[in-house]
This record gives structure tokens, sequence and C-alpha cells, in this order.
């Protein structure tokens, strides 16, 4: 299905969502802080929209420290304690504990990786996998990646990281390109 400004169908619902679409979505990371915010972002979006969290995103920023996992890392009771009475992000305990943890977690795969691009990126073999759906029925929600990835976090104690989740952290961050092959972002990532 193609729309009539020729991006993935998915896109058209909001500005915000348009501006994503365009500039970001399929767009390769290597930079650990953006690594980790999307990682963040993922977790806080299970069992919402993404569209809640694009429009969450500028508070999520201030409110935790634009992502810098060795800052959140350190989060003690008092500053969970203030996340959950921003209105500004999603106010779940489970999911902003997660993120704490996940920031140490995020530190010691730096630690042992040099960074965590370089972790990450090995499961597609240090470069994008382009897809070439037509249609949005046939884009899958995880792959073996996916659930590679899924369980070599877990152990290493990442929480929301379901290879759901996962799959849509590697469609965000360029690691597939799954934008559809009508889509006029697909052949520019």
């Amino acid at each position: 299905m193609r729309t009539q400004d020729g991006r993935c169908p998915w896109a058209n619902q909001d500005p915000l969502y348009i501006a994503y679409h365009d500039e970001e979505w399929g767009v390769p990371v290597h930079d650990d802080r953006r690594w980790f915010e999307f990682l963040l972002l993922e977790g806080a979006q299970a069992g919402l929209s993404w569209l809640t969290i694009l429009k969450k995103r500028e508070n999520y920023r201030r409110a935790f420290d634009q992502f810098q996992p060795h800052r959140i890392s350190q989060y003690d009771s008092k500053k969970v304690a203030a996340l959950l009475n921003d209105s500004g992000i999603v106010r779940n305990r489970l999911k902003i504990e997660a993120a704490i943890k996940n920031a140490g977690a995020f530190l010691k795969v730096q630690e042992e990786f040099g960074s965590f691009d370089t972790y990450v990126w090995r499961f597609v073999n240090g470069k994008t996998r382009h897809n070439s759906w037509k249609a949005l029925r046939q884009v899958p929600t995880r792959t073996s990646e996916s659930d590679r990835l899924s369980k070599d976090l877990i152990q290493r104690g990442f929480k929301f990281v379901g290879t759901t989740i996962c799959y849509a952290h590697m469609q965000a961050t360029g690691m597939v390109n799954d934008h559809l092959v009508t889509c006029f972002r697909h052949s520019q990532v």
C-alpha cells in the first residue's frame, strides 16, 4: 500500500510522526548516547503507541538527564519518586526502574566492548539489513536477530527488551531498513 505522499503508511498520523519517519526512523545510529535514548524510549513505549512517546520525548530528555547513562545509573529513591510525579513522562515504576537498571547494564556493555555501538551492530554483522517489503503486513515484528539480541540483553541484566521491542529498536536505529519499497526513504537509508 502506497500513501499519497510516498511514505510508509504508518507515518501519516501526525506531523511529529511524519518528521520522525522522514528524518530518523531507519537511519543507522553509531552514537552511544543515541543508542541509550532509543533503548530507554523503546522500553517506555511498551504497551503504548510510539506517537505517545514521541510527544513526550523532550520531557524524557529533561527528566532523564539527556539520556546520559552514567547519571541515570546513579538515580536513587528520591529521583524515582520525582520521576513518578513527572506528568511529562510515562509514570510507570517498573519502566522507570528498568531505565535505571538498563543504564548500569549499558555502562557494563560499553566497558566490555568499548562502546554499545560495537556491541549491538554485531547482531547484524556490522551492516544494515535492507528488506524489500511491499506491504505493512509483510514487515515482521521479530526476527532471529532480534531474538538473539533480546536474549543477550536479558542475560546482561537489561529489562523491557523482549524480542518485539528489540526489533522495533533495530528498525528505529537503522540496523534494518523496513521502509516499504514504495516509500521515498527506502532508497535513502
